[in-house]
């Protein structure tokens, strides 16, 4: 399993004085650009393919709130991957200095063609990495119909 440790800082405290929602998704963002930069994925690479990726969602489940005197060590593993790379779904853990789960989430997101701005699969030597990495009890192969699966759709002001 692919893990990166954080100290928390004042800035990634709230009001409340634990850690701050926002800050929960930096450390899993960081953790998720730390893997993938240390597979290949590096800013030249993506340059060459002129990709980028993209997240769709981020689901967050709380379970027992960070202070300001804790460490925290935040998980990867793959929880689902299309055929061509271009769907990916990664699942995060956060744990303090003890073991235990404070924090769980569920990602999905795709790669983005930069100059076209469509969806895109990965080129075939991005992908081994992705498919090497530890896989949740959940695995699955991902579709273009795993991305729709919550039905969610834009609901659109109406023209002033």
């Amino acid at each position: 399993m692919y893990s990166q440790s954080f100290e928390i800082r004042w800035s990634d405290l709230d009001a409340n004085r634990h850690l701050a929602n926002s800050s929960y998704q930096n450390f899993m963002s960081h953790t998720r650009m730390a893997f993938l930069v240390e597979n290949g994925f590096s800013q030249q690479e993506l340059v060459k393919y002129n990709i980028g990726p993209i997240v769709f969602y981020e689901h967050i489940f709380y379970f027992k709130e960070i202070k300001p005197e804790d460490k925290v060590r935040v998980s990867l593993e793959l929880k689902g991957l299309s055929e061509d790379g271009m769907f990916f779904q990664f699942e995060h853990n956060v744990y303090n200095q003890k073991g235990e789960n404070c924090a769980r989430c569920d990602m999905m997101g795709s790669w983005i063609d930069l100059k076209s701005r469509q969806l895109t699969a990965l080129p075939e030597h991005l992908l081994y990495p992705l498919e090497h990495l530890t896989k949740t009890e959940d695995y699955k192969v991902l579709t273009k119909e795993d991305t729709r699966k919550f039905g969610v759709k834009p609901k659109h002001l109406d023209k002033v």
